[in-house]
């Protein structure tokens, strides 16, 4: 049984102006949803929409137990891209910068420094790079020479590791 196109053609980041326009978590349901049927071990991390007037782009960020090739990408792309032909599409691995985006990623890497940046202020803030502490259904804990501090999921506008520096070899002779 083959999926049927989507009638969403056209994406924005948060509000729905009409009834064909997506937002971008209503979009990242339908890609994980096609995803998952096609290939069930793909974890869709983020579906993050991009560009500039005129020219459009919305970026896949995967992954998968074994990693994420570029045949994989190449693959997801191909069957997305009868979903998204009005916008360019992006597929990628996350990278050392990985999103953050669902309870069990941050469970995933509690001990991990973090950059968190959110919709509001919070104390003053928008963002916040510190330790991850804690996670719970609620909310992230973070740690950082200016305290502790735990934001709502809801508060997050986005969130990603901060990539750790690679470890100097040593020069020591034997």
């Amino acid at each position: 049984m083959g999926l049927r196109p989507l009638l969403f053609l056209r994406v924005k980041e948060n509000a729905r102006k009409d009834k064909n326009l997506a937002t971008a978590s209503e979009l990242q349901a339908l890609i994980e949803a096609r995803l998952a049927a096609l290939e069930p071990e793909v974890e869709v991390l983020l579906v993050e929409l991009a560009g500039v007037k005129g020219s459009s782009a919305v970026r896949v960020f995967l992954d998968r137990p074994g990693g994420v090739d570029h045949e994989l990408c190449v693959r997801a792309t191909g069957q997305l891209r009868d979903l998204l032909h009005d916008h360019a599409v992006e597929v990628s691995s996350p990278g050392p910068s990985r999103p953050l985006t669902k309870p069990d990623h941050y469970r995933r890497f509690l001990g991990r420094r973090v950059r968190v940046r959110t919709w509001d202020p919070i104390e003053g803030r928008s963002e916040f790079k510190g330790e991850l502490i804690d996670a719970d259904d609620r909310g992230v804990a973070l740690a950082a020479e200016w305290g502790t501090l735990t934001i709502p999921y809801a508060q997050i506008r986005r969130s990603n590791l901060v990539p750790q520096p690679a470890p100097i070899p040593s020069t020591r002779q034997r």
